[in-house]
């Protein structure tokens, strides 16, 4: 392998390494209790996110409901993206879904890597004046809109779309991994 692409490689699981890491435990300890918390009052966890975002929000509702026994939605489905985006503006997609979809005991988290996504905020600020609890997931500039509007929010310090995304998504599975464990007999 030529020595550019090793170094390649060892720089960028060293910045993976380093922003996993960066996470202060007793935040995910808050989330896995939220989520908990959601699950003994009859809610659902609903997670929405835009790009690769969406595939996380997919996989990790998936993984809540089959591993951690929590119910978990997603907003992935095109026929509802597309018709509520058409209806009421791209940038008004996510509320009106959470409008929609949301019960009184839901926890919504949102994902965004550049945390400047407006469909995503005007989600959170939907579910806050819903009285929801809202997890915030973002990158890039530390005050970030989205960050400011969670109850709990994980940022993650770095300017790289995949080392953000890399990093929520393995933030959530620990997350999911908590939770299941905690049922175990």
């Amino acid at each position: 392998m030529p020595s550019h692409s090793k170094n390649f490689f060892s720089r960028y699981f060293g910045f993976i390494n380093k922003a996993i890491s960066a996470v202060d435990p007793d935040v995910l300890e808050r989330i896995v209790c939220n989520v908990e918390d959601t699950k003994k009052n009859y809610g659902k966890v609903i997670l929405v996110g835009n790009g690769g975002s969406a595939a996380m929000a997919s996989h990790v509702s998936v993984d809540l409901t089959k591993v951690s026994g929590v119910r978990a939605i997603n907003f992935n489905e095109a026929d509802l993206l597309t018709c509520f985006a058409n209806d009421y503006g791209y940038e008004n997609w996510v509320q009106k879904a959470i409008e929609f979809y949301a019960d009184k005991n839901d926890l919504i988290i949102l994902i965004s890597s550049s945390g400047k996504s407006l469909n995503i905020i005007n989600g959170a600020i939907k579910a806050r004046e819903l009285g929801l609890s809202v997890i915030t997931l973002s990158g890039f500039s530390p005050d970030n809109s989205l960050r400011k509007l969670g109850d709990v929010n994980l940022w993650c310090d770095s300017q790289s779309y995949n080392v953000v995304e890399m990093t929520h998504h393995i933030w959530l599975l620990a997350i999911v991994d908590l939770i299941a464990e905690r049922r175990l007999p």
